[in-house]
């Protein structure tokens, strides 16, 4: 399976560079087309600008989160927030919104205001998603529970409307602590299921009227009559991005995962043989006048490919999405008169009912318009090839798990519920004092982050490949600071013997607890000393440059880092400079069997410094979050 899996990356990287630029990912092309070509300035309402809030500038917004999080690239993140900033107003309310409506496509950008919530701390994006929850706590529904599409389609669930609702419903239960949603959740997919599955074909039908009253519904089971392809993308999308939130240990979770399977197995059964993609009409590939059509292939590709990622389906499903990735990059795209990525085959629309009236038939799926550069359709490749990109490099860090220290560290503070949190340096801390953008290349690289909370043992350590101790706690940060005794030394230090990489980030003088810190870092000849480098005053960030000189055994792309009053580093034994400045130790590796060691004296790879919001592009922090992560995976033997 391993040599399968080497194989399919090997492929997927030439397919994502042979078409375009040989230096830069299809994603971030893509990315360029979507700010250049759609929604420039939502305020102008210029051609291609949504004058309203709106299901398809929520989903090109996801796409752009995804390449901000894998290049670390600020301006990914202030489109987002610029574009959401032309409707949410100061008080929370949305421009062009209107609860009364009733509509789940409009709950989808929702998405978008909890990450620029989480990450700025802004109350009016939070009010603003409250109240888009508003909306589903009186939205109206079938007799089961499940969620009408709108109010103006009474007794009506698509399979749209799982993706635009569910994933942002999910995050938002586990943003704020709402457990009892997470039934209601799953039930919405339990009914998709129950109601619109083929049991020949295992397909989803388009739609389903509980009062089996529209023209387009079975009179005997209520379903529509065609399976529709960005119908079923939506709908496996929404699988994979409600996981992401779904307790782990939740009772209905692993019935979501077979229900994801079973589409997956259905899914690629009517993949074509020859390019890799899916029919409009999904089943009926050889009857005149359906086409390939772009915007459900690149759906159908992205949750294949996150679903093999992630582990809810077999690898046999990244398979799939390989060949019609491939298929996506050489029938569908092409470079305009600006050199802009272009995407066709986009069908603009496709619903049920309504006026002028929508039959559901074969001929109406085929009658609706196929555009270039549909939002729909970019937003949907951004995703996919965003996925494929990290599916690409999944190899190197496969079977490792990176350990992050909460025991040492262990700050709290209360989250807006009132729940008591622990914060600062943590893998899901959007925010500027967390490491979520670290993780997620430690994750991108295809390892495993875990966090510890307990003292650390040989039994709590022994499946780690990397640990990372940062800035233990002093008096004035914790109540009860957990220092590091002699009974916790031990164990770390076998650890690194047998082959653990153990990563030591301190602080400034008077920011982190040095006494109990030094007595492990000792034990591999390294000392924190009780200084502060690289003080810098206000945002004359050239105060803490330091330059990288090539070539370097760990920062093989990095140039110009940022740290910012660090402590500096006395050396014994084995321990060995890898940076040095002015005649002081910045970083320090050292080797202890078959282990190794690196520190430096500041936490400086937290997102403040890495996610390209404050610091000049001329600074690499993340390039340096990227070389290290390589580096500290390479080293581990365990």
């Amino acid at each position: 399976m391993r040599i399968k899996r080497s194989i399919i990356t090997i492929v997927i990287l030439s397919f994502s560079t042979s078409a375009f630029s040989q230096t830069k990912p299809l994603s971030e092309q893509v990315a360029t087309t979507a700010m250049t070509v759609l929604w420039h300035d939502a305020a102008k309402n210029q051609t291609g600008a949504p004058a309203k809030w709106a299901y398809e500038y929520g989903l090109v917004l996801k796409g752009l989160e995804s390449v901000w999080l894998n290049t670390g690239d600020g301006r990914y993140f202030s489109f987002i927030q610029h574009g959401l900033d032309q409707f949410v107003n100061a008080d929370g309310t949305i421009r062009t919104y209107s609860l009364d409506d009733y509509n789940l496509d409009n709950i989808l950008t929702g998405r978008a205001l909890l990450l620029v919530y989480k990450v700025t701390g802004q109350e009016k994006y939070r009010k603003a998603a409250d109240l888009l929850r508003e909306q589903l706590k009186t939205h109206p529904r079938t007799s089961e529970g499940g969620f009408w599409h709108k109010k103006i389609y009474p007794s009506q669930m698509w399979l749209d409307g799982l993706y635009m609702a569910e994933p942002f419903y999910a995050e938002y239960a586990s943003t704020f602590h709402d457990a009892a949603a997470f039934d209601d959740i799953a039930k919405q997919f339990e009914l998709m299921e129950r109601h619109s599955r083929d049991e020949k074909t295992g397909l989803l039908y388009h739609g389903w009227d509980e009062s089996k009253k529209q023209r387009w519904a079975d009179p005997a089971t209520g379903h529509s009559p065609n399976f529709w392809d960005r119908a079923m993308g939506w709908y496996a999308m929404a699988l994979v991005d409600t996981l992401d939130y779904f307790p782990k240990h939740h009772p209905k979770r692993a019935e979501l995962i077979s229900i994801l399977n079973h589409l997956a197995v259905a899914v690629a059964k009517y993949q074509d043989p020859k390019t890799g993609l899916w029919y409009q009409v999904v089943d009926k590939g050889s009857e005149k006048g359906n086409y390939l059509e772009s915007s459900g292939s690149c759906m159908f590709v992205y949750a294949l490919a996150k679903g093999a990622r992630m582990g809810y389906l077999p690898i046999d499903s990244l398979t799939v999405a390989q060949r019609g990735y491939k298929g996506i990059i050489q029938t569908f795209l092409k470079n305009d008169e600006n050199g802009l990525v272009s995407l066709g085959g986009t069908v603009s629309v496709a619903g049920l009912g309504g006026t002028p009236y929508r039959d559901g038939s074969y001929e109406y799926y085929l009658s609706e318009k196929v555009v270039s550069n549909d939002p729909k359709g970019i937003g949907a490749l951004l995703l996919a090839s965003s996925e494929m990109e990290t599916d690409a490099t999944q190899s190197l860090g496969r079977g490792k798990t990176v350990l992050l220290d909460s025991y040492f560290n262990n700050e709290t503070k209360k989250d807006p519920t009132g729940q008591v949190i622990s914060w600062h340096y943590k893998w899901d801390e959007l925010p500027n004092s967390g490491f979520s953008l670290w993780g997620n290349v430690f994750r991108r690289f295809g390892a495993k982050t875990d966090t510890l909370r307990d003292a650390p043992t040989s039994a709590n350590l022994k499946n780690a490949s990397v640990y990372i101790i940062v800035d233990p706690d002093t008096p004035q940060e914790s109540e009860h600071p957990n220092y590091v005794e002699a009974k916790d030394v031990k164990p770390i230090v076998d650890w690194v013997r047998a082959g653990g990489v153990l990563v030591l980030m301190g602080n400034d003088f008077g920011n982190a607890e040095f006494d109990h810190f030094n007595t492990l870092a000792k034990e591999f000849g390294i000392e924190f000393n009780k200084d502060s480098r690289n003080k810098v005053p206000g945002n004359d960030y050239s105060m803490g440059r330091l330059v990288v000189k090539p070539p370097h055994p760990i920062f093989e792309t990095a140039r110009n880092l940022y740290l910012k009053e660090i402590s500096t580093l006395k050396l014994s034994g084995p321990a060995k400079p890898v940076f040095e400045d002015s005649g002081d130790v910045i970083m320090a590796v050292s080797k202890l069997g078959k282990g190794t060691v690196f520190a430096v004296g500041d936490p400086w790879l937290y997102n403040e410094y890495t996610d390209g919001r404050k610091l000049p592009p001329e600074y690499d922090n993340y390039k340096a979050a990227v070389d290290l992560a390589q580096w500290l995976i390479k080293q581990s033997k365990n």
